[in-house]
């Protein structure tokens, strides 16, 4: 049996500016129709009209330090340092002294 399932998106990083295709870094939430629920991270694009590109769980990323620019603003903005694996204590940790 096929398991359906949607996303939330609980926070949002991007590159390039409003009205052109933007590539995202977000902090989602997949909620399944059979009760289940997954946290993590994913990179996705918009479109010019500010529309999510579902790509089947692939988005194209252009460079490294592209990649690495969003996860660095994720972590900026406080919330890039979630981990989805972690216990319900250690979820949220603090970034470690570089």
């Amino acid at each position: 049996m096929a398991v359906n399932g949607r996303v939330q998106v609980l926070n949002e990083v991007s590159v390039y500016p409003e009205g052109d295709w933007r590539l995202c870094f977000q902090r989602v939430r997949y909620v399944y129709d059979d009760g289940t629920i997954q946290e993590g991270y994913r990179f996705i694009w918009r479109r010019p009209d500010n529309s999510l590109q579902a790509a089947r769980g692939q988005a194209r990323i252009p460079s490294l330090q592209i990649a690495r620019r969003l996860m660095t603003d994720a972590e900026t903005a406080g919330w890039g340092h979630f981990n989805a694996d972690a216990s319900d204590d250690d979820r949220f940790l603090e970034p470690e002294a570089a």
